[in-house]
């Protein structure tokens, strides 16, 4: 094939897969309601079940509908039948994805869900076949052709039943009011997760490692608090223990531009008052946007009372992923 003849073959091919996809939307009806019904109110888990591509495709459903609220796990039609329906219960559903509608797997299991009243969801190409007559709800997710030039292999079948898919987990997640920090719960490993999951008070400097001055510390002083802290600031706080200004090396710079000699000053000549600040419990995504906004590179972190608890740097966010 010719570059171009090359192009348009994949021209053609997602074509027709999207194509596909769109039929299906004007085939949405009472049965796509009922199956979120079913799997919404469901007391156990969603098993979707399958072989072949669309045993493919089911593990990437099962996955998507465990990650966005909707307890669901795969089973493996060919193993289940030796053995692995075990792990179904009488409280789950089925979803079983067969594009003929006729995968001899999947009918040897409709009589263990007949004999304990499981509820059976059945995504088919085939809405005449022995599977979707054995289904509770039939979702029709035919389409007109395969990519396929012999339309043998699965292709545009396979997409459509993927995006049914998505359909159904999107809609429950919406159904049940699933959440950004739901989604991150279920994620703890990935970047979004640690961007939604982390707070303030899981990053900050704490303890020995929080840089803090008096407000009648000499500034030469603070200097070595700073550069033993290694954080390029340093906290002021009064008699009580209260924040009341942060040096920086910024500070020292401007310091020495204006006066010269500033060792011998004061913490409370050289600081800068009422720095901004974050409590805690804030996310740290949010300790990432006030940064951000003001062109600075720490906060100091307060509880309810002004006594600092630590501080947060810009560089531990970013190594952070946040």
């Amino acid at each position: 094939m010719t570059p171009d003849a090359l192009l348009k073959r994949a021209a053609d091919v997602l074509r027709i897969e999207s194509d596909g996809i769109l039929s299906i939307i004007g085939r949405l009806d009472d049965n796509f309601v009922r199956a979120v019904e079913l799997m919404q109110t469901c007391r156990g888990k969603v098993v979707v079940t399958g072989l072949g591509k669309s045993g493919l495709i089911c593990q990437k459903i099962a996955a998507t509908l465990a990650s966005t609220g909707t307890p669901s796990f795969f089973l493996h039609a060919g193993d289940a039948v030796h053995g692995d329906l075990g792990m179904v219960r009488a409280d789950d559903v089925i979803l079983a994805v067969s594009n003929s509608g006729e995968t001899d797997e999947i009918l040897k299991l409709l009589p263990h869900f007949k004999l304990h009243g499981i509820k059976l969801i059945v995504m088919t190409g085939n809405p005449d076949s022995t599977l979707a007559k054995a289904g509770a709800v039939v979702l029709n997710v035919r389409v007109q052709e395969e990519a396929c030039p012999l339309g043998l292999a699965p292709t545009a079948s396979s997409t459509a039943a993927l995006a049914m898919g998505d359909a159904l987990a999107v809609v429950l997640l919406e159904e049940k009011g699933f959440k950004e920090n739901d989604f991150a719960a279920r994620h703890p490993g990935g970047t979004l997760g640690r961007r939604l999951l982390l707070r303030v008070e899981d990053l900050m400097f704490r303890g020995e490692q929080l840089p803090l001055v008096r407000q009648e510390t000499l500034v030469k002083d603070a200097l070595f608090e700073i550069t033993s802290k290694r954080l390029g600031v340093t906290g002021v706080v009064d008699a009580e223990g209260k924040l009341v200004g942060i040096i920086t090396d910024g500070d020292l710079r401007r310091g020495l531009e204006r006066q010269g000699q500033i060792l011998d000053l004061k913490a409370k000549d050289l600081m800068t008052r009422n720095p901004k600040t974050i409590p805690a419990d804030t996310m740290a995504t949010e300790a990432m946007a006030v940064m951000e906004r003001n062109s600075i590179t720490s906060l100091f972190v307060l509880d309810h009372g002004k006594q600092p608890l630590g501080v947060v740097h810009l560089h531990d966010l970013v190594k952070a992923g946040i």
